[in-house]
């Protein structure tokens, strides 16, 4: 009997786990059994992450020392930021996943895979991920690294060095909300090339480099880069009908609509809908939201009989591109918030590890005579 093949492991469950939860029918996500609305609203990233690595919300006190631990760890070392200036001409993810690797190098704990342990290297990992993607970007355009602000929260500082110049802290917030709606997402692409790497015994460098190389790739992280270049192209809102039925009717895909696991819509995406509006009004580029809001309620509106609705990515390119963020560096601010969850998926992977291994039918030739090469035509 010919064994079942589930494409893409779809509907394969693979372990359990106390990170996540996700409806897809209802359109739900819950951190550790906290709504994503409450979180996106009540609380702060800092917040979200411990919560993530430790299982609960910290109090006050545990918090501010949380706190002081990030900001104390976002310094990284010069010889890393010297394998930046090496690789400053490439794809700022492509430099986020190699400092990464060049950070392993400098981690006294490496190799250690204890539950402990890992969680200490995804808080630096956390910490230093920033500042790496922002000299990067520095570098790259002739410019140099801005050192970490320990006056600034996580988001604050990210901005501080990316453009060298304090924001306003309505940008902060956006920023942080951006980041905790991506901090964790069950067993998704990337989160699951991590627990691969985790489960043969790597390191937790070993396992973000592999999550940071898997998000990279456009059908699971760049949607929000693509979704702006659409509206760019669009240019006016009458336009956006006909634009995409033209890529419709030729097999094309809206980017930033439709998602493998929801079939109501991403309940991450009202948060960033909500700020992409405000930020264009106080912008005065209202347009670029319009065109969306036009894409979504106009075009797209047959499609969602189908399960098709906005996904995260749909809204977060406007508030990047409003924001001055290079359009390469949209997939690594996606990256950045979602290290603590990689880190947690890997603790979890090491805590009752079995080497993941999944099977492929063979469907080729059996049993072919070798033939010499002499006597093949």
């Amino acid at each position: 009997m010919a064994p079942e093949i589930r494409k893409g492991l779809k509907d394969v469950y693979l372990d359990t786990t106390e990170s996540s939860f996700i409806d897809g029918e209802e359109g739900k996500l819950l951190y550790r059994g906290y709504n994503i609305h409450d979180l996106a609203e009540k609380s702060t990233f800092e917040e979200v992450v411990y919560l993530l690595l430790y299982g609960k919300l910290p109090n006050r006190q545990e918090l501010q020392e949380f706190d002081g631990l990030l900001r104390a760890n976002r310094r990284i070392p010069d010889e890393v930021i010297q394998v930046l200036d090496l690789v400053k001409n490439s794809h700022p993810m492509d430099a986020l996943r190699t400092g990464i690797s060049a950070l392993s190098a400098f981690d006294p704990e490496v190799t250690d895979n204890s539950p402990e342990a890992t969680i200490r290297k995804g808080i630096r990992l956390t910490a230093m991920g920033p500042t790496i993607v922002a000299a990067h970007h520095r570098l790259r355009s002739g410019l140099e690294p801005v050192a970490p602000n320990p006056d600034l929260n996580h988001a604050g500082n990210f901005l501080y060095m990316l453009f060298d110049k304090l924001p306003d802290q309505e940008t902060i917030d956006l920023i942080d909300v951006d980041f905790i709606l991506h901090a964790e997402h069950g067993a998704n692409a990337s989160s699951f090339g991590a627990r691969v790497a985790a489960s043969t015994i790597s390191d937790l460098h070993s396992a973000v480099v592999t999550g940071v190389g898997v998000l990279k790739g456009p059908a699971h992280g760049g949607a929000a880069e693509e979704v702006m270049k659409m509206a760019l192209e669009i240019g006016q809102p009458e336009n956006a009908a006909e634009y995409c039925r033209n890529i419709l009717d030729n097999g094309g895909r809206i980017m930033g609509f439709g998602h493998l696991v929801y079939r109501a819509e991403d309940p991450r995406a009202r948060h960033l809908r909500d700020r992409s509006r405000a930020l264009s009004e106080k912008m005065g580029q209202p347009g670029w939201f319009q065109i969306l809001t036009y894409v979504e309620e106009e075009a797209m509106v047959p499609y969602r009989s189908r399960g098709i609705f906005v996904n995260v990515d749909f809204f977060a390119g406007s508030i990047y591109y409003l924001l001055g963020i290079p359009d390469d560096i949209f997939i690594s601010i996606f990256a950045l918030g979602r290290i603590p969850g990689w880190s947690l998926q890997c603790v979890e992977q090491f805590k009752d590890n079995i080497l993941i291994r999944p099977l492929l039918e063979y469907t080729g030739d059996m049993d072919l005579e070798y033939v010499s090469i002499d006597q093949r035509s």
